[in-house]
């Protein structure tokens, strides 16, 4: 299951997607997920599964790599589906036994949040798989540089987060290596209740928190060997170009946006 976690990994290709401004990308993956809590309707939803599907496209990146995100979350998504089920109260009853009632609205709303949630975790692990880190780091840097004025670190805030996202790959291989050594020598993590698979969870979290801490000293020790001191006065080899493509993209994510606004207002 570890494996089959792509967020914060980068797919390489020649796209139209790969090709934008990391800014542009970031600017409509806030728009989309801003859009996206404020529509509640099946049609409003289905014009942004469309949407997706376009951006999907659009990247080269395959489906089924994205969907991969999907797998360790599915207890997430079905807990959420099942708690809108059971707790809504409003609505025309369906089926009722004992204290548990199931309405339409309640049915209707669990689905919305389930087809919410795919979508944000579907659009945002398209961000990362389609932005290398620096171009990502960049791209935060540039957004965050206004509140340099008023004394925001936006370098070093936008070099934290992107370092954050190029580890996590790096530490779920390191926790997939861990739990493969422990089991070779018998440990079990899928056996017994709840409270013995937490226990059984401790001498994996201790290699793992020492390993992270390991990494983390290499890396400052390489920064500082290359002279890094923040992002005061540095240059970029490769600055940011807006080309045709980010206009355009932005153009189609309006609309659509403006279209699912609308649908979700008319119906």
């Amino acid at each position: 299951m570890l494996n089959d976690i792509t967020f914060g990994q980068f797919y390489p290709s020649n796209s139209l997607v790969h090709k934008m401004d990391p800014r542009f990308k970031l600017v409509i993956t806030f728009a989309f997920i801003i859009v996206l809590f404020l529509i509640n309707s099946i049609p409003g939803y289905l014009t942004a599964t469309v949407f997706v599907l376009i951006s999907i496209f659009a990247s080269r990146v395959p489906i089924k790599l994205l969907a991969k995100n999907l797998k360790p979350l599915w207890f997430v998504l079905i807990f959420m589906f099942v708690l809108n089920v059971f707790l809504t109260r409003t609505g025309n009853v369906l089926l009722s036994f004992w204290v548990v009632k199931i309405t339409d609205e309640g049915l209707l709303r669990a689905v919305v949040m389930l087809i919410r949630l795919v979508m944000l975790i579907f659009f945002t692990g398209l961000l990362t798989l389609t932005t290398s880190p620096i171009q990502l780091t960049v791209g935060i840097e540039s957004l965050f540089s206004p509140l340099k004025r008023i004394g925001f670190p936006a370098h070093e805030m936008a070099m934290m987060m992107t370092i954050a996202l190029r580890f996590i790959p790096t530490l779920i291989e390191e926790t997939d290596k861990i739990m493969k050594a422990q089991m070779a020598r018998g440990a079990s993590f899928d056996t017994g209740n709840l409270m013995q698979k937490a226990k059984s969870m401790i001498p994996l979290l201790i290699p793992l928190f020492v390993s992270a801490f390991r990494r983390a000293d290499e890396l400052a020790l390489a920064m500082t060997s290359r002279c890094y001191r923040g992002g005061e006065g540095r240059t970029r080899m490769n600055p940011l170009k807006t080309g045709a493509v980010d206009w355009i993209a932005s153009a189609v994510t309006a609309i659509f946006c403006g279209l699912m606004i609308a649908i979700d207002l008319i119906l």
